[in-house]
Formats: structure tokens, C-alpha cells, sequence
């Protein structure tokens, strides 16, 4: 079932879901299902599997040259949502990257998600790689979430890369992209990030998900400039409790967000780590109450596929 789909059945209840990361390489699925099994309870409509770019490494050689090698470190992100959907028969949204994927790549993983069934996809640019000062496309990838995403639409028009015929078989994806409530921090202003954002709504996206953030105001007024500018496709709010003292930093940095002063001189009163934890929580909690009241259609968690914090919350909430 699409995402739009689900929201329009909840009839104005807000719902749950939450994000997996697919396990290091090597690693069975039990950890997947181990991240899973404790919040199926709160009856998630449907679960977001990320997916990475592959990463550089450096192979030393005798002679005491490097080697740069291409390695990609947390592959199955596919195979990880068609073991969900069978085992639990919710659905799944695959991301799609930009980095690390060329357009044929992009098709063919299409096809099989067409194949398993799985008919949502989150539509992203992704990261630079490590040590990349910025983005950088794979050759005959795409460099844009733009681009990525006119080869979704396409496909659900019966285009293909390769071949244009009126019998085609039309994929029927619905499509995600992201939203940045504190704008991306690549975009030079708000305005142009609204005008970007529009446009891919306008090309065919049919859901936001946002990144994450701690202070509830800056959802509330991404929401209504949205709005105002003519995006009036649901809105789905990110949220990640705040884990450890290092977050304060570590997550404003990775993710260009900024941390509420009230939060930070919580965090600094606190005696332990443990404590620290328990205010990241209970500072989730709050925003998801005052979330649900806005009237938010999903609260979305990221998990980092450590159910304990987010099944905490959805305790107090669902």
C-alpha cells in the first residue's frame, strides 16, 4: 500500500513509523528483526530502510603505495525490505541514493522493487563520500534528487532509459523526497530551498520526510511556508532522541541543525550519561505530544536500529 494510502485510512490519527539502518557487512538480518520486534506493537503502517554509498578505502600495498579501492560497507537495503514485508507484513520504503549508483543501476533496482511488490520510495541525493569535500555524482549517475526523481516518474509513465514503447510495463511507485525544516545546508536561502522543493512536488513527489530536529517551532513554520508557497503534500516530522552528551555537537555538525539553549543547559545540568539519556526521551516525548496537537500525519523515528529509546517514547505517546 502507497504512503499517501495509509495516511488517508488513518483518518487524521497520527500514526507510527521509524527508520532502520541495514546491518555492517557480514552481519545476519536477526539484527534487523532485533530492531524491529520490540516496536511492532505500536502497529507501524510502514518502515524506511536507508541506504549508503559505497565508501573509499586504502589498500597498502609492499612498496608502500596506496591503493584507492571502492567498498561499500552496508549493502541489502532491497533484499533488508522484502525480509520485512515477509516477515511482517508491513510495508517498506527503500531509499534511493544519487551517490554511489549509476541510472542503469538505479532501473534495475526499480524493477525488482516493482517485482517484490514494494511500491513507496524515499528519493534522496545523499552524502558526499568520506574525505570528499563535496558532493561528487558517480559517473552516469545522477548528480541531483531532481534527476533521480524524474527517473522514478518516468518509469511510472512507462519510460525507460534504453527503450520508449506504448506497451512498457509502468512501475506505480509512490515517491518521498526530503524536506529540511532548517534548509539544506547546501541551499544559499529558504526561498530557493522552497522553490527546489516545490519543483519536485510539482515533478511528481508525494510525501515529505524531514530531517531531524529538536525544536518544534522550526517544523511548525517549515509546514506553514510550505503551505504558503503551494506545497500541500503531507509533511512527515523526523525525530531522534537525543542519545549522549556528545550528540549536542556531534548532531548539529553531521546534520546542520541547531540545538534549542533550553535542551543544552538540561543536558549540561545533568549528573550522568544515564540521565542525559532519560532527557533526550523525555524531550522526544514533549515534542511528539505537541506534534500530534499541530496535527502532525506520522511521527517518524530514527532509530539507528536501536529500538530501546524510540519504544520508550512510543509508550508515553502511542
Amino acid at each position: 500500500m502507497k504512503i499517501t494510502e495509509h495516511l488517508a485510512n488513518a483518518k487524521g490519527k497520527t500514526l507510527f513509523s521509524f527508520e532502520l539502518i541495514p546491518p555492517l557487512k557480514g552481519q545476519s538480518i536477526q539484527g534487523i528483526y532485533d530492531a524491529i520486534d520490540p516496536l511492532m506493537e505500536f502497529k507501524p503502517p510502514f518502515i524506511d530502510v536507508t541506504s549508503l554509498r559505497e565508501d573509499y578505502i586504502y589498500k597498502e600495498h609492499e612498496n608502500g603505495l596506496l591503493e584507492k579501492l571502492s567498498y561499500r560497507k552496508r549493502p541489502g537495503t532491497i533484499a533488508i525490505c522484502a525480509a520485512i514485508m515477509n516477515k511482517y507484513h508491513v510495508d517498506t520504503v527503500p531509499h534511493l541514493l544519487c551517490g554511489g549508483f549509476t541510472k542503469d543501476e538505479t532501473e534495475n533496482g526499480l524493477f525488482d522493487l516493482q517485482f517484490l511488490g514494494i511500491d513507496n520510495v524515499l528519493v534522496l541525493r545523499g552524502d558526499a563520500r568520506r574525505g570528499d569535500t563535496s558532493f561528487i555524482p558517480t559517473p552516469n549517475g545522477h548528480n541531483y534528487a531532481t534527476d533521480l526523481l524524474q527517473q522514478v516518474v518516468n518509469m511510472n509513465n512507462g519510460i525507460y532509459l534504453h527503450e520508449h514503447a506504448e506497451d512498457n510495463l509502468k512501475t506505480n511507485f509512490c515517491i518521498g523526497i526530503a524536506g529540511y525544516p532548517e534548509k539544506h545546508f547546501e541551499a544559499p536561502n529558504m526561498k530557493t530551498d522552497f522553490k527546489y522543493l516545490k519543483m519536485k512536488v510539482d515533478m511528481g513527489a508525494e510525501f515529505i520526510v524531514t530531517q531531524m530536529f529538536f525544536d518544534n517551532q522550526k517544523y511548525y513554520d517549515f509546514v506553514n511556508n510550505c503551505r504558503a508557497n503551494g506545497i500541500n503534500v503531507p509533511i512527515i516530522p523526523g525525530l531522534k532522541p537525543l542519545a549522549n552528551t556528545k550528540q549536542l555537537i556531534g548532531l548539529a555538525k553531521t546534520f546542520h541543525i541547531d540545538m534549542p539553549e533550553d535542551l543544552c543547559d538540561a543536558v549540561h545540568a545533568c549528573k550522568s550519561e544515564k540521565e542525559v539519556k532519560d532527557l533526550g526521551i523525555e524531550w522526544t516525548i514533549n515534542q511528539c505530544r505537541e506534534l500530534i496537537k499541530f496535527g502532525a500525519p506520522v511521527l517518524h523515528f530514527y532509530t539507528m536500529s536501536n529500538a530501546g529509546p524510540t519504544k520508550r517514547i512510543a509508550e508515553a505517546i502511542f
